[in-house]
């Protein structure tokens, strides 16, 4: 049960104790304002939380959230966060077999002469990676341009294209990433590569007319100029944990078990009522403040609002999660040193073509086969998750695309079964020792496996339609002709509320573990005062 309210009044009152509630919280309360946190859980974190999945063993996974490539390292100074980012010593590998002869595509963290010998073995020669290289190269140089804005106000659309190769703005930014990954590319596999970091929680073609695809494709890449994908020593746990402790150091006040039922505004505008139940007794309970953040997806603050659901479309989800602890991790069949090939991305049936078959069936209402995905081991970039286990012990993470939600409303848990099935399948594959003989077992009997589908999320984290974005990414700029002019709008969190604003992932330079919604947010509020 949480107690009453330390006052009837705040000067800010946060939906929603996830990372981006909690940086905002942070940033007003180091400003001086009164802040309090309102959290549905009876822990702050939302999707970027470590937790102990199985029984009998310590291990303490990060069990939705996974990866850190967008928080700026302005946050961590700003707020003194004491976290620390590991570099993983592999960028990807990618398992192949072709003509009976099984190998592997090494793309190194820092790339040198052994990714481009790689190259060379799969495709013959040296004009793939020559192509990667300069493809790179341009995106590189657009995520340097657009990452210094992310903490900034709004720059234009304009501002941008002048400063960023055209070729590259146009394959990136105008067209459909698949139109360039074609055009630039020949072998089925490398197109498949550098197609993924599209399609992370994101349902759509390559092709897709919307760009939908292109805008998470950018902010995949643009985390701190170069995108690299971090693993947080402790867990992601331990990025929430600073955060909260920010926050609660600058005189934040954060309620958990508070379930948020209404946000309440009146026709001057100048305010709102929040009410919330508590989780424990029940009880209902209302403060007053002088501006809301919302760290809820708009889908979820639009029925907060008090106005018609279906008003709104629902956002829909893609993903299918699957945490395992393996007693050792597997051997190859390419003979790769499965240190190396799990340090960093490993992609299963992400081909081109077999990631473009998936979606079609997936559109068209059937369960991909094969199932494209890619694993991760956290535990070869920080063993201290792991706890007191027997030696050789390793996590495992997988993240499965084009499994998007409504493909699970018929028969939830079969499907679920068949998607797992088919996504260790996947794996198997590519293995020597299939999975089932390395999982680790719980004293049951029970295999360590714990999945997790859009539906899960919904359920576990009241994210409408298990959609790890909120919606739709947007591009982190205003577009052409578009004269933001309050604080907000140039921000990038407005809504159409002046004491509402956005704060979560639900703003326009929102997705992922970045805090970039929650800083931007505060960063509205006091320029405003």
């Amino acid at each position: 049960m949480s107690p009453s309210p330390q006052r009837s009044s705040y000067d800010i009152a946060v939906v929603g104790g996830g990372h981006n509630g909690l940086t905002a919280a942070a940033y007003l309360a180091r400003a001086g304002l009164s802040v309090l946190v309102l959290e549905r859980s009876e822990r702050v974190g939302g999707a970027a939380i470590s937790a102990q999945a199985f029984p009998d063993f310590p291990t303490r996974l990060s069990r939705y959230s996974y990866l850190v490539s967008l928080l700026p390292d302005v946050i961590t100074r700003d707020l003194e966060l004491d976290i620390a980012l590991a570099r993983r010593r592999t960028a990807s590998y990618s398992p192949y077999q072709r003509d009976g002869v099984s190998g592997g595509l090494l793309v190194e963290r820092d790339e040198g002469e052994r990714t481009r010998a790689s190259f060379a073995e799969l495709t013959g020669g040296d004009t793939e990676y020559d192509a990667w290289r300069a493809f790179y190269a341009g995106v590189s140089d657009l995520a340097r341009a657009v990452s210094p804005t992310l903490t900034a106000p709004l720059p234009s659309e304009r501002e941008l294209r002048e400063v960023v190769d055209a070729e590259t703005w146009r394959d990136v930014v105008e067209r459909p990433l698949g139109e360039a990954i074609e055009r630039r590319f020949s072998d089925d596999l490398v197109r498949g590569v550098v197609g993924t970091d599209a399609l992370i929680g994101t349902f759509a073609s390559l092709h897709d007319p919307s760009l939908v695809q292109n805008r998470c494709f950018l902010y995949h890449l643009i985390g701190n100029g170069t995108g690299e994908w971090r693993v947080p020593i402790g867990g992601m746990g331990a990025v929430t944990g600073a955060l909260e402790q920010a926050a609660r150091r600058a005189g934040t006040e954060i309620r958990t078990g508070a379930e948020v039922t209404a946000v309440e505004t009146g026709a001057a505008d100048d305010g709102a009522v929040v009410r919330w139940r508590d989780g424990g007794d029940g009880r209902e309970h209302a403060v007053e403040a002088g501006t809301v953040l919302a760290n809820v997806a708009p889908w979820v603050l639009h029925g907060l609002l008090g106005r018609d659901p279906a008003e709104v479309a629902k956002p829909e989800g893609s993903q299918l999660k699957i945490n395992l602890l393996l007693s050792r991790l597997p051997r190859l069949c390419s003979g790769a040193d499965p240190a190396e090939a799990f340090a960093g991305t490993l992609h299963l049936a992400e081909t081109y073509g077999q990631v473009e078959a998936a979606y079609a069936a997936a559109a068209g209402g059937r369960l991909p086969d094969p199932l494209p995905g890619e694993v991760y081991c956290h535990s070869l970039t920080d063993p201290s998750i792991l706890g007191d286990v027997p030696e050789g012990t390793h996590t495992l993470t997988y993240f499965g695309l084009h499994t998007p939600a409504s493909l699970f409303t018929t028969d939830p848990e079969a499907t679920k079964a068949e998607a797992v099935r088919r996504a260790l399948a996947a794996l198997d594959e590519q293995l020597l020792d299939p999975i089932d003989e390395v999982v680790l077992r719980t004293a049951d009997g029970t295999p360590c496996i714990e999945a997790k589908t859009p539906a899960d999320i919904e359920a576990d984290l009241a994210m409408p339609g298990g959609h790890i974005f909120h919606g739709d990414l947007e591009w982190p700029w205003t577009p052409a002709r578009a004269a933001p002019e309050t604080p907000a709008e140039q921000w990038g969190v407005q809504t159409d509320l002046v004491s509402v604003l956005m704060c979560g992932s639900g703003a326009r330079r929102g997705g992922a573990v970045s805090g970039l919604g929650g800083h931007n947010a505060a960063q509205a509020v006091l320029e405003r005062r």
